[in-house]
């Protein structure tokens, strides 16, 4: 049987730089991808508080439409926490705002157009209803929700993310499924005895990146360290 244990590791890794959003530079350029013009994406399909989704090659973001080409979409952002300046503030996020965002823990609830929002990316329109079912809230509501929420935030990487964002506006519940998918990794590469330095370094390494990880999973970082180090 394939060792599962390099294949989740590379996982973790991957979405520790990739949940911040970071937009791919291209090839030889050194500026941004310019995002498409006006009028590339139909939305006479969207609705009024339909919560889209755009896949990337590892994650998903997520943002609420408003209404007249506009989406409601939380990104990590380090301007809010240093100015006020709204005409700043409101220009498209840079890799480095991003990036600086991600480490101060600071981001802001914005409204983009549908171009900017998805970035030239592919969009799902209301694919996560059919785990939510009977929880789904009114077009309206979540609009509405997304809207009182417009501005600067707390940010963090699992606990507080887009996903999370999207899914209390529109479902009444702040939940990320990338998040679960992110810590199944972690307990994966933590309980496999043959990967213990590497449990060790991980474990440290979403501290410094994440934050303080949650009580009950301190200990079990921390266990096989003192066990690598007695052996």
């Amino acid at each position: 049987m394939k060792n599962p244990v390099p294949q989740a590791a590379s996982l973790l890794l991957e979405k520790l730089m990739l949940l911040v959003h970071i937009r791919p530079l291209p090839a030889g350029s050194g500026g941004e991808t310019p995002p498409p013009a006006p009028g590339y994406y139909d939305t006479s399909c969207f609705k009024r508080g339909d919560l889209l989704e755009v896949p990337r090659t590892l994650f998903i973001h997520f943002g609420i439409y408003l209404g007249e080409n506009r989406v409601a979409h939380m990104m990590p952002d380090i301007l809010p926490s240093i100015t006020s300046d709204r005409r700043q503030i409101q220009q498209v996020v840079t890799n480095k705002r991003l990036i600086l965002g991600v480490i101060a823990r600071t981001a802001s609830v914005r409204v983009d157009t549908v171009e900017d929002f998805a970035y030239g990316g592919s969009i799902l329109v209301n694919h996560m209803d059919r785990l939510f079912e009977d929880q789904v809230l009114g077009n309206e509501e979540a609009a509405r929700r997304a809207e009182k929420l417009v501005g600067a935030t707390a940010y963090s990487l699992l606990w507080n993310n887009c996903e999370h964002f999207v899914t209390y506006c529109r479902y009444g519940a702040a939940v990320s499924f990338q998040t679960d998918k992110f810590c199944e990794t972690v307990k994966m590469i933590i309980r496999d005895q043959r990967s213990v330095l590497a449990s060790v370094l991980l474990g440290l390494a979403s501290i410094v990146c994440l934050g303080v990880a949650p009580s009950t999973t301190l200990p079990t970082i921390f266990i096989p360290f003192f066990l690598w180090m007695a052996g």
